[in-house]
């Protein structure tokens, strides 16, 4: 069964440093959270709001090892009231796992998307 688990974080700073260390940060949080193997997973969705160019998100999971996974990086929309310098991340993971199982991770400023899953 394919499952998806959500994770966002921001940066302080449009910095190539910054952005792989929060995103790589993420990813660990998300499959330590959730006992996921890179084997395991199908594919991974990056977007990261307009004000983030220094790097692609996707490039930190690369320096991870993650050589094997496919990796997508897309911008988000550039809404009004959107949470600046913000990278998500949509992994979608081969499990058996019910959703309701399924831990999200939400750390730094992205807490505020969503506060009943934040760390």
């Amino acid at each position: 069964m394919l499952r998806g688990v959500r994770g966002a974080t921001t940066v302080d700073e449009n910095e190539r440093e910054a952005v792989v260390r929060r995103t790589q940060e993420l990813l660990r949080h998300m499959t330590e959270d959730n006992g996921i193997q890179t084997d395991d997973v199908g594919a991974v969705i990056f977007s990261a709001t307009p004000d983030i160019t220094a790097v692609f998100p996707a490039s930190s999971a690369r320096l991870l090892g993650w050589t094997e996974v496919p990796l997508f990086d897309a911008r988000q929309m550039d809404c009004d009231d959107s949470l600046p310098l913000c990278i998500r991340v949509l992994l979608l993971w081969n499990t058996d796992k019910e959703q309701r199982h399924i831990r999200h991770t939400y750390l730094h400023g992205a807490r505020l998307l969503r506060p009943d899953l934040a760390k």
